[in-house]
C-alpha cells in the first residue's frame, strides 16, 4: 500500500508539472470550420463546400464508432457468467438497432436542430426533413448526412454502456422502453446542451471535445440510479460471480480501442492536423493508464491480470475523450496515468461499499469521465486548438471550475431525469426478471437460446 501512496504522489506532482511539455512546440490548430483565408482583397462570403478527404474521414471514423457497440458487448459479455452471456451481448447489440431508429425520427433532431432557448433542439429535423446531402451546420465540409449518422453512433453507445450496471437482471422488454426514453429525455438534452449550440457548450463555454460529459459521465450517473432501482443479483457478495470467458472480454477491449479512435479523432470532424493529435493522444492515454492500472493492482493484490490491463486501457480511453483535441501528447500520459490508478482504486472499493455495478460503469466510465473532465480544465491548451480555451496550468484556472459546473450539472439532470424513467418502466412493464428466470439465466429464460453447446 505504501508504494501504491508513492505512486499516486507521484503522478499528483507530474500533473502540476506535465502539462507544459511542448506544449509550445506542437502547431496551432485552426477551428474545424474556420476556412484560412487565401484572398489579398476582401471578397464575398462563399458556402461552405463539401472535402472528399474530409468527407471519407467521417465516413471511416463513423464505421470505427459503431464497431465499438459491439466491441462492448464482447467485452461485456465475457464478464458475467455463462449463463447470461448472449443475453448480455443481445443488449448492446439491440442498442444498435433501437437507438438508430430512435435518432432518425427525432433524435437527432433533439439533440443539433434549431436551438430552442439553450435547451432542446427543434422538431424542425423530425425523420430527417431537412438533413440531406448538404454541408452539415456544425461541420461545414462533411454531408450533413455524414455529421448525423457519427452523432449517432455516439447515442447508440451510451445506453449500451449503462447495461453493465444490471447486466443479468433486467428484463429486455424494460431495456426496450428504457433505451427509447432515456435517448430521448436525457441523451438528447444533454448532448444538446454541450455539443448542439445549448447552455453548456455556448453559454458557459466548457470543452468536451469527444463526450466526458456526453457519453461516460451521462450513462455512469444513470447506471447508479439503474443500480439503486433495480437491485442487487440474487447471491450478490454470498456466491462468486466470475468472468466466464476472460479471452472475450480482451477481444472486446481491443475492438474499443480500435473503434476509439474514430470516436475521439472523428470529433475532430476533418481530416486535417486536430485529428491527428487526438489520434496521438487517445492511444497514449489509454497505454499509459493500461500500465498505471496494472502497476497499482500488481502491488496491491500481488499479480497483474489480464482482467486489470484491459479494464485500465478503457479508464484511460474514457478519460481522455474530453480532452483528446485540447492537451499534449505528454498531458495525455498524465490523464491516462492518474486515470489507471483513480479508476482501479474505485473499483476496489466496490465490495466495500456494497453495491451491484455488475461490470464497474461507475468506477471506469464514471471516476474516469469526471477525471477526464476536469482534467480537460487543467491541461487544455490554445498552443494546440484555437478553438479550445487554456487551462489552469496556462494561464486559466476559471476554465477549471466551469468544467466542474458542467459535470455537477450533467450529475443533477441525469441522475434525477433517469430516475423518472425508470420508475415509469417499472410501472408499467417492470425492471427485474424473476427470481426463477435470473437463476436460470437470461440467455435460456429471456431468448430461449444458450451461449455454448456444452
Amino acid at each position: 500500500m505504501k508504494r501504491l501512496l508513492t505512486v499516486i504522489c507521484l503522478l499528483i506532482f507530474l500533473v502540476m508539472t506535465g502539462g507544459y511539455v511542448f506544449a509550445e512546440d506542437l502547431p496551432v490548430e485552426a477551428p474545424v470550420q474556420q476556412a484560412p483565408a487565401v484572398e489579398a482583397a476582401p471578397a464575398a462570403p462563399s458556402e461552405s463546400k463539401i472535402d472528399t478527404g474530409d468527407t471519407a474521414w467521417m465516413l471511416i471514423s463513423t464505421a470505427l464508432v459503431m464497431l465499438m457497440t459491439p466491441g462492448l458487448a464482447l467485452f461485456y459479455g465475457g464478464m458475467v457468467r455463462r449463463k447470461n452471456v448472449l443475453g448480455t451481448i443481445m443488449q448492446s447489440f439491440a442498442m444498435l438497432c433501437i437507438v438508430s431508429i430512435v435518432w432518425v425520427l427525432w433524435g437527432y433532431s433533439l439533440s443539433f436542430g434549431p436551438d430552442k432557448g439553450g435547451i432542446i433542439g427543434g422538431l424542425e429535423w423530425f425523420g430527417l426533413n431537412g438533413v440531406g446531402q448538404e454541408p452539415a451546420p456544425l461541420a461545414g465540409t462533411i454531408p450533413h448526412l455524414v455529421f448525423m449518422m457519427f452523432q449517432g453512433m455516439f447515442a447508440i453507445i451510451t445506453p449500451a454502456l449503462i447495461t453493465g450496471a444490471f447486466a443479468e437482471r433486467m428484463k429486455f422488454s424494460a431495456l426496450m422502453l428504457f433505451s427509447v426514453l432515456w435517448v430521448t429525455f436525457v441523451y438528447s438534452p444533454l448532448c444538446h446542451w454541450v455539443w448542439g449550440g445549448g447552455w453548456i457548450g455556448s453559454v458557459l463555454g466548457a470543452l468536451d471535445f469527444a463526450g466526458g460529459t456526453v457519453v461516460h459521465i451521462n450513462s455512469a450517473v444513470a447506471a447508479i440510479v439503474a443500480i439503486i432501482v433495480v437491485g442487487k443479483r440474487k447471491g450478490y457478495g454470498v456466491e462468486p460471480m466470475l468472468p466466464h470467458n476472460l479471452p472475450m472480454t480482451i477481444l472486446g477491449a481491443g475492438l474499443l480501442w480500435f473503434g476509439w479512435f474514430g470516436f475521439n479523432a472523428g470529433s475532430a470532424l476533418s481530416s486535417a492536423g486536430l485529428a491527428s493529435l487526438a489520434f496521438v493522444t487517445t492511444n497514449t492515454a489509454s497505454a499509459a493508464a493500461a500500465m498505471s492500472w496494472t502497476a497499482a493492482e500488481w502491488m496491491h493484490r500481488g499479480k497483474p491480470t489480464a482482467l486489470g490491463a484491459v479494464s485500465g486501457a478503457v479508464a484511460g480511453l474514457v478519460a481522455i475523450t474530453p480532452a483528446a483535441g485540447f492537451v499534449s501528447p505528454m498531458s495525455s500520459i498524465v490523464i491516462g496515468g492518474v486515470a489507471g490508478i483513480i479508476c482501479y482504486l474505485a473499483v476496489s472499493l466496490k465490495p466495500k461499499l456494497g453495491y451491484d455495478d455488475s461490470l464497474d460503469v461507475i468506477g471506469v466510465h464514471g471516476v474516469g469521465g469526471t477525471w477526464g473532465a476536469l482534467a480537460t480544465g487543467i491541461f487544455a491548451s490554445t498552443a494546440l486548438n484555437a478553438a479550445g480555451k487554456d487551462g489552469l496550468l496556462f494561464g486559466n484556472p476559471p476554465l477549471l471550475g466551469i468544467q466542474a459546473m458542467a459535470v455537477i450539472a450533467s450529475y443533477v439532470f441525469v441522475f434525477i431525469a433517469t430516475l423518472i424513467i425508470l420508475k415509469i418502466v417499472d410501472w408499467t412493464v417492470g425492471l427485474r426478471v424473476s427470481d426463477g428466470e435470473e437463476f436460470v439465466g437470461l440467455d435460456h429464460a429471456v431468448h430461449g437460446e444458450s451461449g455454448y453447446t456444452s
